[in-house]
């Protein structure tokens, strides 16, 4: 355990492990859960959740073991990111981005990861699809770009951005993957973009996910770095698909309070057209039992290829054509799966889902916004699909 400062205070005991973070999240979950009437009216995390993740030792969940972190595996970080998305799906996936700060810091050298990152409870924000671009110039670069997507930006305390760089107007080439565009990461100071408030949107509403603005904005060389150019070894950067290898979390979670939310509702409920008794209805026990069936299997798949990835990525072990995509197709299928447990639950519960006060109506919104990420759209099943018959991967992530 260690100190953490929150809001000028030295807040003690903060989890520094694997079991004893996530035994704090689960103590969080129904926490977070009273506060998401504010999280969606506010469109952001407010303080005080902020403070309680912090405190849950959630953002310092990735960082290495030598520093004093929890080092945790994927398969752990998922686990955490699904307890907190049991409470509040916006909460968990402002978690789930803001804890990329241990991911990060692998990236960059010690000493400039060391003063990137000075204390271990630090949230990461920002998109790092290379929308902007970095002007090389003496001792790092100018950059510049509008960037989207801006998870828990209003609450993060080290900005990122993604760019292709520019040498003299033309693009780069890379040097460590030889292709013709050089993509980096530029890791800055949110005060020195301009955060634009423009997320009002159908779901997720309290990620804050602002666009964020920047010109000739100057980024020393040593904080920009490239996913081909890990400096820390190990399954969490020898690979750039960490950071998305914990998303699954987020719909596994979500889809596990909605089916308790149901199931828990069942009980002595009795049906307004039939007058019969829910846990009595031949329907209600098809629908609960098809969904529960298909989020263990989902469920199963994510972790059992988290694990097989974990492993071979230990022992420096070759990697089948299947294992490539392997935890991608789970990822996906995590996510579409669980809309379509909770649109099932939606119409199940029936008229009673409409009312914004219901949180059949956040979980509806919050599963076909999430399903709009790049993770859960049916562009990866062609990108994966090409690469199980013998083609060549179009994608850094597989």
């Amino acid at each position: 355990m260690s100190d953490v400062v929150i809001a000028e205070e030295i807040v003690t005991d903060v989890p520094d492990t694997a079991e004893k973070i996530l035994a704090s999240a689960r103590r969080l979950a129904p926490l977070l859960r009273t506060f998401t009437p504010e999280i969606e009216a506010n469109r952001r995390l407010p303080s005080d959740v902020v403070d309680e993740l912090r405190a849950c030792g959630v953002f310092r969940a990735a960082m290495p073991k030598s520093w004093g972190g929890a080092g945790m595996t994927s398969m752990q970080q998922t686990e955490l990111i699904e307890t907190l998305a049991q409470g509040d799906v916006s909460s968990a996936w402002c978690s789930m981005i803001g804890m990329d700060s241990g991911i990060y810091s692998g990236f960059l050298s010690e000493k400039v990861a060391r003063e990137v990152y000075p204390r271990l409870d630090m949230a990461t924000s920002g998109w790092i699809h290379p929308q902007g671009r970095a002007d090389k110039v003496d001792g790092g670069y100018l950059i510049s770009g509008h960037w989207r997507f801006g998870s828990g930006i209003t609450h993060c305390d080290v900005l990122v951005a993604g760019c292709l760089v520019y040498r003299d107007g033309q693009l780069e080439q890379d040097p460590f993957t030889g292709k013709a565009e050089q993509w980096r990461v530029a890791v800055g100071n949110p005060r020195d973009f301009e955060i634009r408030d423009s997320w009002f949107t159908t779901g997720l509403a309290g990620s804050g996910s602002y666009d964020y603005v920047a010109k000739d904005l100057f980024i020393p060389e040593e904080r920009t770095f490239s996913f081909a150019a890990p400096v820390r070894k190990g399954p969490l950067h020898d690979t750039p698909d960490a950071i998305l290898r914990k998303m699954a979390g987020i719909p596994l979670g979500m889809a596990r309070a909605c089916l308790d939310y149901v199931r828990n509702l069942a009980i002595g409920r009795v049906d307004r057209e039939t007058r019969g008794l829910w846990v009595d209805d031949y329907r209600v026990q098809s629908a609960i039992a098809k969904s529960e069936m298909e989020l263990a299997a989902a469920r199963a798949s994510v972790y059992a290829s988290l694990q097989t990835q974990w492993e071979k990525l230990s022992e420096n072990a070759e990697f089948s054509i299947d294992d490539r995509v392997a935890t991608a197709l789970a990822r996906h299928n995590a996510f579409r799966t669980a809309r379509e447990i909770v649109h099932r639950m939606y119409d199940l519960v029936g008229g009673t889902s409409v009312y914004k006060t219901s949180p059949m109506d956040r979980w509806l919104r919050d599963a076909n916004t999430m399903c709009q990420h790049a993770v859960a759209q049916d562009s990866i099943l062609q990108l994966t699909g090409n690469v199980l018959l013998g083609g060549k991967s179009t994608s850094p992530f597989f």
